[in-house]
């Protein structure tokens, strides 16, 4: 399946992360990648993706050092972190149960078609993080 496909469905934050997560991956144990080289080789805007990588620091999933070689690398092999640990800690569950097509007037008592779709794409996203996404992250 084409990665730009399944990250529709994640704010643009999120693929962000999850794009920046995969370019860590291929680091080397020990190494750090700066913000502007994996920007620039994902195609990203710097100045955003370094405030989501800082937020995603701050929340545990990637360690962050400063000076001429410092930058980003995993907290954890990459086998061991969750596609939900990424979207969690930038969207938080609710944020990502409930977007569905933009349409915030969908309830329970008036299910449309969008919500009954993100409730399924969340259920498969609980699901599915289950078990290390070993796949994306290259592992």
């Amino acid at each position: 399946m084409n990665l730009q496909v399944r990250l529709m469905i994640y704010s643009r934050s999120s693929e962000y992360a999850i794009r920046a997560f995969v370019h860590l991956a291929q680091v080397p144990d020990g190494k750090f990648a700066m913000v502007k080289q994996i920007a620039a080789d994902e195609e990203i805007p710097a100045y955003f993706l370094a405030k989501i990588l800082q937020q995603l620091a701050r929340k545990g999933l990637l360690k962050s050092s400063k000076g001429p070689t410092g930058g980003f690398s995993l907290r954890r092999p990459s086998g061991e972190i969750r596609l939900l640990d990424i979207v969690e800690a930038l969207d938080g569950l609710t944020e990502y149960q409930n977007r569905a097509s933009g349409l915030s007037e969908c309830s329970d008592e008036m299910a449309c078609a969008s919500l009954r779709h993100a409730r399924l794409r969340h259920a498969r996203l609980v699901e599915s993080s289950a078990f290390a996404y070993h796949g994306l992250f290259g592992a």
